[in-house]
């Protein structure tokens, strides 16, 4: 916080992202095996997939924003998981086969490698300026995106997907 009271953007930012960790928290709680891989329909998108690809996302998108390494790599996720997928594959795109690849045995290791990343995203906030949000991060668009638009279109792709999971939740509640 600012003298007199005004939030910097990276606050806000920080706000944001600790309301994802809220609600991916909230979207596994108390699960088992069977109710996380449950899909409404056979082409529809399980809660372990949900959050495990909204945490790739961001795993991937804020190492990348920040040249850090992605912390499904260095602290060991993508072989805890033990996924038959590539190892940088981050869920974009998949069919329904490849969802449902995504199995897990407890909602602890969906919300454990949440919690790395979202450690990882938060100390990078830390130390963001307002300057370093006009910084390009990525070239391929047109516009470039800058740092700051790559952060909220994240933010905005974790919440998306974290509704996701808990609208399954509840209709695996109403079942």
């Amino acid at each position: 916080m600012r003298e007199g009271g005004c939030m910097h953007a990276k606050d806000i930012l920080i706000d944001g992202y600790n309301r994802i960790q809220e609600e991916v928290h909230a979207a596994v709680e108390g699960l088992g095996p069977d109710d996380l891989i449950a899909r409404p329909s056979p082409d529809a998108n399980s809660i372990a997939w949900l959050i495990w690809h909204l945490t790739r996302v961001q795993d991937d998108h804020i190492a990348d924003a920040f040249d850090l390494d992605q912390v499904w790599l260095t602290q060991d996720f993508q072989k805890t998981f033990g996924l038959d997928l590539p190892r940088h594959d981050t869920g974009y795109g998949h069919t329904a086969a490849k969802v449902a690849k995504v199995r897990v045995d407890s909602g602890d290791l969906l919300t454990g490698y949440y919690d790395a990343v979202h450690e990882q995203t938060l100390q990078a906030l830390r130390g963001t300026t307002a300057a370093d949000l006009e910084r390009i991060v990525d070239e391929r668009w047109d516009p470039p995106v800058s740092l700051g638009v790559r952060l909220v279109s994240v933010l905005s792709d974790d919440l998306q997907h974290v509704g996701q999971a808990a609208y399954v939740r509840g209709l695996l509640a109403g079942s």
